[in-house]
């Protein structure tokens, strides 16, 4: 691995247990400016649980988190915070407001993070994110009305109204028929090449992995089994890696 720092994100050797269960295992990686990385693994293999850690949710055993330059586990709670707010999330779930419209869902970050924004000023910049999003006309549904992709959009959206300079996706299309997951994924490609954003993408859909990816770390048993672009690792003959590539597309 890299020892660079001008990673925009670097993970060295985390480890974290729970209990007798070692999720990750001196696990390493980085991530560089205006890049897409998949983090590739098998469900259940602690990709999530990774996320969680850069972003400050989890505390792990050991190892070194460095995010725009600041040591996850040393900052303030403040300073974490406003870290978080350069930081857009997607969540597998979405996690949208059910009670709230798309438009004050898009609004929730701004009122919590840029108070000083005018009404005029708020409403300019969700009609930029649901444009980004192709979708300004349910602007007042509630998530109710919008369809499995629809509602991944609009959680796109949300997580762009912070301008934020790192993106982590969990699991994107987990649960999205072929077409809408086909969709995400070229929307995904599409906010990387618009606002330059660096993305980790956690996912096992391999033709997500294949569509977004710009560099893939395979997570096994923990560890940073091997890294490399799709084109090179589906070359592979290590059983591993072929257990991934070899999967009909």
């Amino acid at each position: 691995m890299s020892g660079s720092s001008e990673h925009i994100l670097e993970v060295r050797d985390l480890s974290i247990s729970f209990g007798s269960n070692h999720v990750l295992r001196k696990f390493s990686m980085f991530l560089d400016e205006g890049e897409n990385v998949v983090v590739l693994g098998k469900s259940g293999s602690g990709k999530s649980v990774l996320i969680k850690c850069i972003i400050g949710l989890l505390e792990a055993d050991s190892g070194s988190v460095r995010v725009m330059g600041n040591e996850v586990s040393a900052i303030t709670s403040r300073e974490l915070d406003k870290l978080r707010s350069s930081i857009g999330f997607l969540f597998q779930s979405n996690a949208l407001y059910d009670s709230m419209t798309v438009r004050e869902n898009l609004e929730f970050p701004l009122r919590r993070h840029r108070r000083q924004l005018s009404k005029a000023e708020r409403e300019a910049l969700v009609i930029q994110a649901l444009n980004d999003v192709a979708l300004p006309h349910t602007i007042d549904y509630l998530p109710e009305e919008l369809s499995g992709g629809m509602k991944k959009r609009i959680a796109l959206a949300r997580a762009l109204m912070l301008k934020p300079r790192i993106i982590l996706y969990d699991e994107p299309t987990t649960g999205l028929d072929p077409i809408t997951a086909r969709e995400i994924s070229a929307l995904i490609v599409r906010i990387q090449k618009r606002y330059n954003t660096s993305s980790i993408i956690i996912s096992h859909d391999m033709n997500c992995v294949r569509a977004t990816a710009n560099r893939v770390v395979l997570l096994i048993d923990g560890k940073s089994y091997c890294e490399g672009s799709t084109a090179g690792l589906s070359e592979s003959n290590d059983e591993n890696v072929k257990a991934f590539f070899d999967l009909p597309q």
